[in-house]
């Protein structure tokens, strides 16, 4: 009876400790994909990972679940072996010495040929006779120890040109090449790429994605940016090569076309290529349009030039008449879908089609069965799990329901959506949480959350570090404006920012916060501003311009200092459209004048926390010492939280623990 009575105390204190998301809660939820719809269309096969905060180490566990919902069942047929490819009729799989391959989804393995030490991303032909992988291989010595064989302990590093670092990473000479070879034992691999200073797939996140086998076999195409230093820091124009195999040929197809093309993709017949196409050279946040071409004739249709919005992910029907995409609208990420007509040169418009539409992002497509669409979905409340869309209606079914559990013992998070009144006479949405046990009769402590991209969408995004339910649930309201420069409003909202980094954006977060704080329940005197990247340079800038607005700054990896940054970040391609240029021969002086942070540091008067990665190149680690230092030399409380083995984002998870608490500990304390 006693045990029985200490185990319900248990169970209820740990209920009543769970009626609010915390950090710890947070990183115990499971975080759910799937990538395989069985080839009847009755069956998922969900990933859903959980990780350890003591050891930080993730445990993913693997099971199918009916497409109607129901009882799931447990998935581990590889053993050890790590399955790579899942098409409909036959998986793939490897170990350290082979390859395999199942035709019965993984329950029984017949080994094909020998594996390849330090392959990356393999992909094997749709005919079963060829393998592609990537790998990484030295091309440019630069390293003194590669280049001086005498020398093994140097550790000298010499560079004669540009992109000698990259996100997080400094080269070494190697660049990861793609290669194709036959699956069994007999012959050698192909370097696509020998010799050449390029990387496919693109770095610093490109991955299998980057290449696709055709239907028939004979040709891998694949992405490439084919330029190096100076040149690949400052282009975005990445072209999509169709390599034949049986000729040792390359054809570049996306020649003429001048920003980022990727995601090659075939029909299911073949007949049809298509892919994402920007089309400006150097401008990465360009409009994403979906191209498809006809593999036979090379003509190129773009479905969506007279869009007002642009593209995520995209999919094609198993139908091919159609492709389903995804896309920002109205503070959402939702699917669409294409017409794809019979004839390319048409003169009729392509017919776009709305599928979802709701408080909600579809932040994946899955696969297809006869009447729905499998999908990941999120929203501010919820991580991902795994639905089902109605293509008739969008109507959408919850397949996956991992952290059910989680959900059922805590209290959700109120969000509305909310327009205000811009200063230039526009109209700007936003979004607000409140916290889950929101009264409107009180006062609450209120954030103004900055968006980093800066042309990242604001959407319904679930976030295991700026995680908007967990600010809310210690308190505070949020509020986070869909400002200038966000997708999702059309082309021109969304590029309206480049070159205005701190004219009306700045303003539009202006708005924002004074339009919430006209409301009874927010506390005027209690108003923090927090952000990362973009949405750190905007704290560092509104810290100069608020006017005493605001209690409490808190900037993550942020823009302090627009000369300082422009001479070590490596994408110059980034700052040159969105600053203008380089800051010495004039292009960009109002830029570099007006609208860097540094220049109004006279005017701080704000306690500040300044966080920043070591490993972060995008925004080196001296933007954050300068303004801790400008902050500290003026005498004002502030903190520097620094993470030396940590880029741009926050990976490890006790980092990530670590990140929050402090986040909220600095709060608490200003504000």
């Amino acid at each position: 009876m006693k045990s029985r009575l200490l185990l319900l105390t248990a169970l209820c204190c740990a209920t009543a400790h769970a009626q609010k998301m915390t950090p710890e809660l947070l990183w115990s939820l499971n975080r759910v994909s799937a990538g395989y719809v069985s080839p009847d269309g009755k069956r998922v096969l969900i990933s859903s990972r959980r990780y350890d905060v003591s050891t930080e180490k993730g445990t993913t566990r693997n099971y199918f679940i009916p497409v109607t919902g129901g009882k799931k069942s447990s998935y581990n047929g590889a053993g050890d072996k790590n399955i790579f490819q899942q098409d409909a009729a036959v998986w793939y799989a490897s170990d350290e010495q082979s390859l395999y391959r199942s035709t019965d989804e993984g329950n029984n393995w017949e080994k094909i040929g020998p594996s390849v030490p330090d392959a990356d991303n393999m992909k094997v032909s749709p005919d079963g006779k060829y393998l592609a992988f990537s790998k990484s291989v030295l091309v440019k010595p630069t390293l003194g120890k590669d280049i001086y064989k005498d020398m093994s302990k140097t550790s000298a590093q010499i560079y004669t040109d540009l992109n000698y670092r990259h996100w997080d990473t400094w080269g070494n000479g190697t660049f990861s090449h793609l290669f194709v070879k036959p699956v069994g034992n007999d012959g050698t691999a192909t370097d696509l790429l020998e010799g050449k200073q390029f990387d496919c797939p693109q770095k610093p996140h490109g991955g299998a994605e980057d290449f696709v086998w055709s239907p028939d076999s004979r040709k891998l195409l694949y992405v490439c940016k084919k330029q190096s230093g100076k040149a690949y820091a400052i282009s975005t124009n990445t072209d999509i090569y169709a390599y034949t195999v049986s000729a040792n040929t390359t054809v570049n197809l996306t020649e003429g076309i001048m920003g980022y093309d990727m995601n090659p993709l075939f029909s299911p017949d073949g007949r049809y290529l298509a892919f994402t196409s920007m089309k400006t050279d150097g401008f990465e946040a360009d409009k994403n349009d979906v191209v498809v071409m006809d593999v036979a004739t090379g003509y190129k249709r773009n479905m969506t030039a007279q869009w007002d919005e642009t593209v995520g992910s995209l999919r094609w029907s198993e139908s091919g008449n159609s492709i389903y995409f995804t896309a920002p609208w109205k503070g959402t990420e939702q699917l669409f879908e294409v017409q794809v007509p019979g004839n390319l040169m048409s003169r009729n418009l392509p017919v776009i089609d709305q599928v979802t539409n709701g408080n909600f992002d579809i932040s994946g497509i899955v696969g297809e069965t006869k009447n729905e669409i499998i999908v990941s979905r999120t929203d501010w409340n919820h991580a991902a799990e795994i639905f089902a869309v109605d293509k008739e209606n969008g109507a959408m079914r919850q397949i996956s329901h991992e952290n059910d559990a989680v959900y059922s013992s805590i209290r959700m998070s109120k969000i509305t959506k909310r327009f205000i009144k811009t200063t230039d006479g526009k109209e700007e949405f936003a979004w607000v949480i409140y916290p889950p046990d929101f009264n409107p009769a009180k006062k609450y402590p209120t954030l103004l959350y900055c968006q980093g991209g800066p042309q990242g969408a604001l959407s319904q995004f679930y976030s295991f570090r700026w995680n908007f339910q967990l600010m809310a649930a210690q308190g505070y309201i949020v509020i986070a404006p869909n400002r200038r420069g966000m997708p999702g409003w059309g082309v021109k909202w969304n590029a309206d920012i480049s070159k205005d980094w701190g004219g009306q954006p700045m303003d539009d977060y202006l708005s924002a916060i004074d339009d919430i704080s006209r409301e009874p329940y927010v506390d005027k005197n209690r108003l923090g501003c927090v952000g990362a990247s973009y949405g750190g340079y905007s704290v560092f800038m509104l810290a100069g311009i608020h006017n005493n607005r605001f209690k409490t700054f808190i900037s993550h990896c942020g823009l302090f200092d627009l000369k300082s940054w422009y001479g070590t970040t490596e994408e110059l391609w980034f700052a040159n459209w969105d600053i203008g240029g380089d800051y010495w021969s004039g292009k960009a002086a109002k830029s570099y004048n007006k609208f860097s942070p540094s220049n109004y540091v006279q005017n701080w008067n704000t306690p500040i926390m300044v966080i920043q990665g070591g490993k972060d190149f995008r925004v080196p680690i001296e933007q954050g010492q300068q303004a801790f230092q400008a902050a500290q030399l003026k005498g004002l409380k502030s903190k520097f939280l620094y993470f030396p083995d940590e880029n741009h984002w926050i990976m490890r998870a006790q980092n990530a623990i670590v990140w929050q608490r402090e986040f909220f500990g600095w709060l608490k304390e200003t504000l």
